[in-house]
């Protein structure tokens, strides 16, 4: 498996696959995409994406494991070079009703391996950052 996706590398407009080092970027960069996506969004794959956590914040701070599952269950889904994701809830004491997330996995790929880690942070109107 390349490390990017064939229409990321037509974009590119040079058809190469990129070099190693852009792998968890890659990652990154999807990873966006798909948070930033609601179930039912997408036509062709109506399961990508995560729950609208406008829908289930009236319930915080109960509905934080739903949420922690519905990032993990996503990822797992619909990112395969990540394996072993670990999702959890990041409180933070300065903002206790901030919505942040951790996320660590193994790199599945041929050419890197080991633990990557990712943090969100859901913004009011359903907006996930990550970095």
């Amino acid at each position: 498996m390349g490390s990017r996706g064939l229409l990321s590398r037509i974009a590119d407009g040079n058809g190469t696959l990129a070099p190693p080092g852009d792998v968890v970027e890659s990652i990154a960069e999807h990873l966006r995409n798909l948070l930033n996506t609601r179930r039912g969004e997408s036509v062709a794959a109506p399961a990508y994406g995560i729950l609208d956590l406008n829908d289930i914040v009236h319930s915080y701070p109960s509905a934080i494991p739903r949420m922690t599952q519905s990032i993990r269950t996503a990822i797992q889904d619909y990112e395969p070079r990540l394996k072993n994701v670990v999702v959890q809830y990041s409180a933070d004491p300065a903002d206790p009703t901030a919505l942040r997330f951790d996320i660590s996995a193994q790199l599945a790929t041929r050419d890197r391996r080991g633990t990557v880690r990712f943090h969100t942070q859901v913004h009011p109107g359903g907006r996930v950052e990550l970095w």
